[in-house]
Formats: structure tokens, sequence, C-alpha cells
């Protein structure tokens, strides 16, 4: 069990639960990006439901041939629902390489196969019952499905391979940018609890929710009512980074696993084992995964750095019209730290708002990859947080300067993944007002 799971102990805890038949009903997998709680709950679904337990105490085997295993692995089983925010592209991206690289190799092409289906697993009708957004977005799910089944018909051809897998990406880029949502919608809660008291199609089911923090408040309260009573058949898995914003009421019902960070020896191997790749051993997953989208993290940091420098030079201009020529020193030391990164990066800084936004949309690909927008503005804050760190003494900084970047990346990332605003927009709404918050004395 589980030994598909690399470099998590955890595992060996849920094998001995599960052994032991002390499964809790409702589980909590919590622990970083990238370090395998989705996939040990995906594994998870796939051990309970396994039909051919003869073998005891080595219970499922990855490699079980029984019917139930088989569907499991392909994420094609009806026992299972899966939703929750979460970025696709970067998996798929890497996934897609790999099978590239390999495309007569079983496991790769099931690693292709499955992250494609992580993303179309988040349209289940169960989900999205009479939502009239689904019917805008079933020729991508659609077209998804059917080049997934060409894969086998094109694989002894190189070149129909190359041409599915860029249509796939093509896709599946669209579908994440236009059908996922950064908070979980209470419908999708209640339907998914529906979904819960109905009979399983085999021996269990079990429902997986990822990124459980990010659900609204109305969405909450409907999951606390499945905790509380969950069916007999039905095991529940919610996994987060940020186990502290789930409700205490909701932590409470839940048995916590504790998933950790990954050494670079275990990071290492997953890439190695799991994505066929030969990268250095001091390359993170996310990093790796991350170097496949069409902006590497490399530009988006130096895109980052273009931003803060160019909005700290344009404040300075606004202060010095508005005849306040004391500068501060979080913003002179903003300036003083962004300003070579930006130029290393091939950028000079700007002070008209409507350039900077241009040239970092333009950079970006125009965030044509929903999860760019979130990796652009957590660099940006990183490097708001090093500019200060790295003064050559401590600076007494406002509280108004770290709250001024924290509220405005916040409001910038809800209005493009929950509202659907256009990234450009909300960039600069974002840069309109922390140059205004940066040019005023208070700060």
């Amino acid at each position: 069990m589980f030994e598909n799971i690399l470099g998590q102990a955890v595992t060996a805890q849920l094998s001995r639960d599960l052994t032991s038949s002390v499964l809790a009903p409702s589980m909590l997998f919590s622990g970083p990006p990238a370090s395998g709680k989705g996939a040990a709950a995906l594994e998870l679904a796939r051990i309970l439901s396994c039909e051919d337990m003869k073998d005891l105490p080595v219970h499922a085997p990855w490699n079980c041939s029984c019917a139930s295993c088989s569907r499991h692995r392909l994420l094609i089983h009806p026992d299972l629902l899966i939703l929750g925010p979460r970025p696709f592209s970067p998996e798929i991206a890497a996934a897609a390489a790999a099978f590239l690289r390999e495309p007569e190799s079983t496991p790769t092409v099931l690693l292709f196969l499955r992250s494609v289906r992580k993303l179309l697993a988040r349209f289940s009708p169960v989900l999205w019952e009479d939502d009239s957004k689904l019917g805008k977005l079933s020729p991508l799910i659609t077209g998804l499905d059917e080049l997934l089944d060409e894969i086998d018909k094109a694989q002894e051809n190189s070149a129909d391979l190359q041409k599915i897998c860029d249509d796939i990406l093509k896709n599946a880029f669209k579908l994440e940018a236009e059908g996922i949502a950064n908070a979980i919608p209470i419908a999708q809660i209640r339907r998914a609890a529906y979904w819960s008291h109905l009979a399983p199609a085999g021996k269990r089911k079990l429902l997986l929710i990822e990124n459980a923090d990010c659900m609204l408040d109305a969405a909450r309260n409907s999951l606390l009512k499945i905790l509380e009573e969950p069916p007999d058949t039905v095991s529940i898995v919610l996994t987060s980074a940020r186990p502290e914003a789930l409700l205490p009421t909701i932590r409470s019902r839940l048995r916590p696993y504790r998933f950790t960070k990954r050494d670079k020896e275990s990071e290492a191997a997953v890439l190695r084992r799991v994505f066929r790749a030969a990268a250095p051993g001091d390359v993170s997953i996310t990093a790796y995964l991350e170097s496949f989208l069409p902006v590497t993290g490399d530009a988006l940091a130096g895109l980052a750095a273009f931003f803060a420098a160019s909005l700290a030079a344009s404040a300075v201009v606004a202060r010095r019209k508005k005849g306040l020529p004391a500068i501060p020193p979080e913003l002179i030391q903003l300036g003083k730290y962004t300003a070579p990164l930006a130029g290393a990066a091939g950028f000079e800084k700007q002070t008209r708002i409507s350039e900077i936004i241009s040239t970092v949309v333009k950079g970006a690909d125009g965030f044509s990859i929903r999860s760019l927008f979130t990796q652009f503005l957590r660099r940006l804050l990183t490097l708001v947080s090093e500019s200060l760190r790295s003064a050559e003494s401590p600076l007494s900084v406002s509280p108004l300067y770290h709250d001024l970047w924290r509220r405005q990346t916040e409001e910038a990332q809800r209005a493009v993944e929950t509202l659907n605003q256009n990234p450009a927009l909300a960039l600069e709404r974002m840069a309109i007002e922390i140059c205004r918050g940066l040019s005023e004395a208070a700060v």
C-alpha cells in the first residue's frame, strides 16, 4: 500500500490504520504543496475499493489487476468524487513531456492520463447539475475526452502524438482558466453531500475535497453537516496547505495526517521515478513542474521585480509632485533592491502605470494560464519582504506598508480567480492603489 507515495512517513500510519480497521470516516491531509496529499488520497480511494484482498496483510498493491483498481488508476471510478481548486497546468505540461519522451511506457501514459483527468474530474455532472456554465464548457470537456481516447491509436506515430498532446494542453489550459474558480461553492458541497448518501457502485466511496480552506462560508457550514453524520459507505478526505484556515468545528471532526516537505533526495526521486526527469538534485518538484509553463518562474520573478521597482519610482515621482520631498526608507529600499533584479532580467523601471501593466502582461503571456497570476503575486510579495530584510541596517517599517501590499495582492487575486476579472484590469487597479498608498506621507 502507498508504495507510489515517496518520501512521506505518514503513509505508514495510514497503512496501520487501514490494516487495523481503525480508519476514521473523515480525514484531513495537511502539508505544503507538492507533498503528495492528493496522490495519497487517490491511492486511499483505490485501496478501499479493491476487490482482491487475498494477499493480506499486503492490501491492494498498486499493480492490482482487479477491475476496481484498474478504474481507480485511470481516475474513472464512479465511487470517486473530487472537487476543489488547484493548479493543473504545470502537472499536465510536465506529464505530457514525460509521455512524449517515453510514449511506449505504461507509467508515462498513465501519468499523462491521470494529470488531465484530475482536471476533468472537477466537471463531473454530479457537481454541475443544472449549472448553465457546464453547457458552455462542454465542448472543451468533450474535446479533451476524445483526445485522450486517441492516444492509444496514435502511439506508433510520433507526429500524431505531438499534435494530440499540443491540442490537449491547449484545451486543458483553457478549461482551467475558464472553469476553475478559486473558491468552492456551496452548490458543489450540497451535490457532493447528496452523492455521498447514494449507494456505492463497488465496495466504498471516497469524497476528496482539495484545498478545503478555499470554501466559502456557506459551503463550510454545508460541509459541517456531512461531517457530523457521514454515511457509512463513504470516506471523506480534505486536503489543505493551511489547515489553520479551516473552521475549528470542521477540524475537530477530522483525523489529521500531516504530510511534510520532502527532502531534496525524496523530491529528486519523485522527479526521476514519476516524471522520468533528469533534473538537478536541487530542483524542487514545484519548480520543475512550473518550468514547463510558457512563462518560467525566473521570468515571473523578473517581471515582479520590474513591477515593484516601477511602482516605487512612480510613487517617488508622485510624492515630489505633492511637495513631499522626504522619501520613506522602506520605499527607497524597495527600489534599491528590485531595480537591479529587474535590470538583470532585461527591464528598465518605468513610472507610467499603463506602460508598467503592458510590459508585465506581455511578459507573462497575457496570464493565459490561471496559475501564472497567482505565481506572479506570490513572487511580488516575496520580493517586498526580501527588500526589507536586505537593508544594511534594520528598518522601522510602518504596519501600513505590509498591509498595503498584502491587501492589494489579495484583492487582485480574488478579482481574477473568483470574479473572473481580466488580469490586466486587476493588475492596473492594484498598481494604482499601491502607488497611491506608497505616495502618501503616512506610509
